[in-house]
């Protein structure tokens, strides 16, 4: 691996526990906050992850980013395939660390939630236990619609320099809209790492084939029959 792809798959590493630690945390705290918190967190935490390490590595943070811009033509399957192991690593590194810095039997944290459940950041919501393959289809919806911002917004410059407020933007949109619902993941690296830090891997298979399923249409969509016009 060459120096400049070394340094891009770490910023994707950095950039991705940054987004799955930040939205994680917002989530833990949500049930005293409100959808709000998670929604502006995860939304904000993009946009300034984006201006940080765009330059770099194009700053993807999602598995399913990455895979939409492989199936739209936008990047190779060796960037690609590099790229999603840094943001598995990366958001099931967070997760963990998350889960250390604020354990499940810490008084104080438990005192702090006044009795809500410990929930480890989870993407899920009130679909998912009994309607997990509903959640996925939602999950799919809501990912073509962040994969459609970064293809016009970003690959094909149509927002110029306010692409990452277009993108975090279109996320914390989609986290109000989708987030009671399934948890409003869009980021197959954002449901892992909770869900093994949880024990609980009884439906990231289905979120990954919904997350990963949307990212696949928007690819196609637009990077093979939106692309502007020359």
């Amino acid at each position: 691996m060459s120096g400049t792809m070394y340094r891009a798959a770490l910023c994707e590493l950095i950039g991705t526990f940054v987004l799955v630690f930040v939205g994680a945390a917002a989530v833990l705290v949500a049930p005293v906050f409100g959808l709000l918190v998670p929604a502006f967190a995860h939304g904000l935490i993009l946009c300034a992850l984006i201006y940080t390490y765009g330059h770099i590595s194009g700053a993807q943070f999602n598995p399913a980013v990455t895979l939409g811009l492989l199936i739209g033509g936008a990047q190779d399957a060796t960037k690609s395939a590099i790229y999603i192991v840094a943001q598995f690593a990366g958001g099931s590194i967070a997760a963990l660390v998350l889960t250390a810095v604020f354990p499940q039997d810490n008084a104080a944290v438990a005192d702090f939630l006044g009795g809500a459940a410990y929930n480890f950041g989870q993407t899920a919501g009130f679909l998912t236990a009994d309607s997990v393959w509903t959640a996925a289809a939602y999950e799919a919806i809501l990912t073509f619609f962040l994969v459609s911002a970064v293809f016009q917004a970003a690959v094909y410059g149509k927002a110029g320099k306010l692409a990452g407020v277009a993108i975090g933007f279109t996320l914390a949109a989609s986290i109000l809209a989708g987030g009671p619902a399934t948890g409003a993941s869009l980021n197959p690296a954002r449901t892992l790492g909770p869900a093994l830090a949880a024990g609980d891997l009884s439906y990231v298979l289905p979120y990954f084939v919904g997350i990963f399923g949307g990212g696949i249409i928007g690819g196609l969509l637009h990077g093979q029959l939106l692309q502007p016009e020359e």
